[in-house]
């Protein structure tokens, strides 16, 4: 047996002992006490009202992974590059995303992937908590803070590779932009900053958009341009807030949520809003061909245990596209890296 082969497999199999060790970490507030400057174990304990022994035990296994440097003669340690990404005061942080991906709700939902493959019937969040992610959001304050602060995190670094996905494309004929289910408005705040000529509306569900504080479009100082309107993707009801007309329409990390019978809907309701000739950009994962790696293979089976969705090919997404009234156009790629968003643009046949 080749001890390559033996130590690919042996780290997979305790690669949950160290995201564990990350999550206490992070969730017992290290990344914030220790920084730059050597800070002895002493002085890191007791800033955060550890017990000491220990403390030094969880920071030397930190120290193992490359987030932190472990001084000689356990004299102290600082922070290294990668551990600044756990800070909460980098603009990149990842720290939301640790918190929600190794807290207590998205452990216990992994157990049940077993059952799930074997019966044929998925969202272990549902099987856990008796109710989707989205329900178990609105109705746990705790969770949606953590859960928020990871959506931040996630869509940062996502808004950034759609962007450039962007970089060589033609905006001159589009002047409005809706972005459906655009939370805060991250991305399209960014879009409108890039491409002055272009005002937008971010359709949201009223729990979000009614935390004016949150939202973003002031801060990017594109609030005259940008408008927030309360709807439901999945209404089509002429008596309800709808998707609002747009010259284009783009989501974001939306339709990997759900099923592919609720896909339809959702771009079905937005199709029926649309004028003619409306164009429709679709950012998300995409699934690569066979013996490939890819970091949506593994994001998919995360889908599975968390909600009804998947990640999908870019055929899947013309199936998508093509069973409700759209016609799939081109494939928009930033570049090859692992887990990049790539954008699909269709348009109304």
């Amino acid at each position: 047996m080749s001890d390559n082969y033996y130590e690919k497999t042996a780290d997979i199999i305790f690669g949950r002992w160290k995201s564990q060790i990350l999550y206490a970490g992070v969730k017992l507030g290290v990344f914030d006490c220790v920084t730059s400057d050597i800070k002895s174990t002493a002085d890191i304990a007791n800033e955060l009202g550890l017990d000491t022994k220990l403390a030094y035990r969880l920071l030397r296994a930190l120290s193992s992974m490359g987030l932190l440097k472990e001084e000689p003669n356990r004299t102290g340690f600082s922070i290294t590059p990668q551990g600044e990404l756990l800070r909460k005061d980098n603009p990149q942080t990842l720290r939301g995303v640790v918190l929600l991906e190794e807290g207590p709700e998205h452990y216990a939902i992994w157990k049940h992937l077993p059952t799930m493959v074997n019966d044929g019937k998925q969202n272990s969040f549902v099987r856990e908590f008796g109710c989707n992610i989205f329900e178990y959001r609105d109705r746990n304050p705790d969770y949606a803070e953590v859960f928020n602060q990871a959506m931040t995190s996630y869509s940062t670094a996502q808004t950034t590779w759609a962007l450039e996905a962007f970089d060589n494309y033609d905006f001159s004929n589009i002047h409005h932009i809706c972005d459906i289910g655009g939370g805060t408005g991250h991305l399209l705040g960014n879009l409108l900053l890039k491409y002055p000529h272009i005002k937008g509306t971010v359709l949201e569900l009223e729990s979000v958009i009614s935390k004016k504080e949150s939202l973003l479009a002031s801060r990017l100082g594109v609030s005259e341009r940008c408008s927030y309107v309360s709807g439901d993707m999945f209404s089509s009801s002429t008596t309800t807030s709808h998707v609002p007309s747009a010259d284009a329409y783009i989501m974001k990390m939306i339709l990997h949520d759900w099923s592919d019978e609720e896909c339809v809907k959702i771009l079905s309701n937005i199709q029926r809003s649309s004028p003619e000739h409306a164009r429709l950009f679709i950012a998300e994962h995409l699934v690569p061909g066979p013996n490939i790696p890819h970091f949506s293979k593994l994001f998919d089976i995360h889908m599975m245990c968390a909600a009804s969705g998947r990640e999908r090919t870019v055929d899947e997404y013309s199936s998508l596209l093509e069973g409700s009234g759209w016609k799939y156009v081109q494939t928009l790629h930033p570049h090859k890296q692992s887990g990049l968003i790539e954008v699909i643009e269709g348009s109304k046949p």
